[in-house]
């Protein structure tokens, strides 16, 4: 069985550990799912990923220097979905709000209809009696992790056999899994559905289940058509945030929070740091009790390596009232926090911003060289920016 310990160097001896398999042995052979007992042919990097406590440039970098672009090819575009996905959202705003609000809708639905709520309740409990689905379900509470493509199984069956509403589904894999990311999640849902690209939908076939898994399942009674979802079309995208520098001289403190935990990595911080938090800006955090118990174990390491890295003694507030009380007890003219893409955390930082200006208070988000090359590519489907990848990744540095 997989285990994902929450720190900065498990992850990095994972990257160590896979890059031999991340060329021409990865491109074969990633998607078949061999279970939880067999990940060889999938990184595991993703919880680290996710997280930034290992960058996407430090993994495309790495696989370039071993293989090469052509050989480690497949291994970086998969890379690069992650960002990708963060891209489309972060000038989409409003999707991440419609699916709260189908959420909300969908919750509701399973107090009226009784039928309804009987198959979510089965379906969660993993008692559907299609083997697949119910198996993946026990993975998902006791590992936190499913392989990509028994994810998009999953979401298949769950919408197009099993009928059931698909924001619901997006919040089961939100509160078990570690590398649940707002965008990369609820975007391929929609995917699967029918919604992203408008007409286009992904049908789970038994064959392809049988084959892609070894055999260990023959799934039945699975929906033979999948129609799309009726739903609005995409928003046009929107420009992007504009990044606004750091002031010089000010008195300024460093907020890190559990969507950037590698500071010591390519992150653009302003010299002169006064004082040092490290949050998990907990009324925005999605996730059950694993999830939380994982991110709070990740950010006591983050913690550690940012007050050795900065000679600072890391606060660690827990609500939004303790950050304002701590940048107001240090007497900070200015808050330095990593850009937050869209999501539960941007969404806390977005409520913690007029709480600091009432005390007349500067939150300055800083985003990343990799988001601000890539994002802009996102305006389209993915092909849009495979097409950008040898030069994003020259320009970046992450060529040998």
């Amino acid at each position: 069985m997989q285990s994902f310990p929450p720190s900065r160097a498990a992850g990095m001896t994972r990257l160590s550990d896979f890059l031999p398999h991340a060329g021409t042995a990865y491109a074969a052979c990633r998607n078949f799912d061999h279970g939880p007992g067999d990940r060889s042919n999938v990184s595991l990097l993703s919880p680290y990923v996710r997280r930034r406590l290992v960058t996407e440039g430090e993994v495309v970098a790495a696989a370039l220097a071993l293989h090469g672009p052509l050989e480690a090819g497949k291994f970086v575009q998969e890379q690069l979905w992650r960002t990708y996905w963060k891209g489309w959202l972060e000038m989409r705003p409003a999707v991440w709000a419609d699916y709260g609000a189908g959420l909300v809708a969908a919750r509701d639905r399973l107090e009226r209809v009784g039928g309804l709520a009987r198959a979510h309740d089965q379906a969660v409990a993993g008692r559907t009696g299609i083997d697949c689905f119910d198996a993946w379900v026990a993975e998902l509470e006791t590992q936190g992790y499913l392989h990509n493509h028994a994810r998009m199984w999953f979401a298949s069956i769950w919408v197009f056999t099993l009928r059931l509403p698909w924001e619901l589904g997006a919040d089961l894999f939100m509160t078990h899994l570690l590398d649940g990311d707002p965008a990369s999640n609820t975007l391929s849902w929609r995917w699967v559905a029918g919604l992203q690209t408008r007409g286009k939908t992904y049908l789970a076939r038994p064959w392809n289940i049988r084959h892609y898994t070894g055999g260990r399942f023959d799934p039945q009674g699975l929906a033979t058509r999948a129609e799309p979802l009726e739903g609005p079309e995409p928003p046009r995208p929107a420009p992007l945030p504009t990044p606004v520098r750091p002031l010089d001289g000010v008195p300024t403190g460093l907020l890190l929070h559990g969507e950037d935990m590698a500071p010591e990595v390519g992150l653009d911080l302003p010299r002169g740091l006064k004082s040092l938090a490290v949050t998990r800006l907990a009324p925005a955090q999605a996730g059950g009790d694993k999830v939380i118990t994982w991110v709070d174990a990740a950010l006591g390491d983050l913690a550690a390596r940012a007050g050795a890295l900065l000679g600072l003694e890391p606060a660690r507030p827990e609500s939004l009232e303790a950050v304002v009380d701590w940048a107001r007890s240090a007497g900070l003219r200015q808050v330095v926090t990593p850009h937050a893409p869209v999501g539960g955390t941007a969404d806390a930082l977005a409520a913690l911003e007029p709480r600091l200006a009432r005390h007349g208070i500067t939150l300055c988000r800083v985003p990343r060289a990799h988001d601000l090359a890539c994002w802009p590519h996102a305006t389209r489907g993915f092909f849009t920016m495979k097409e950008e990848i040898p030069r994003l990744v020259a320009d970046l540095g992450y060529l040998p």
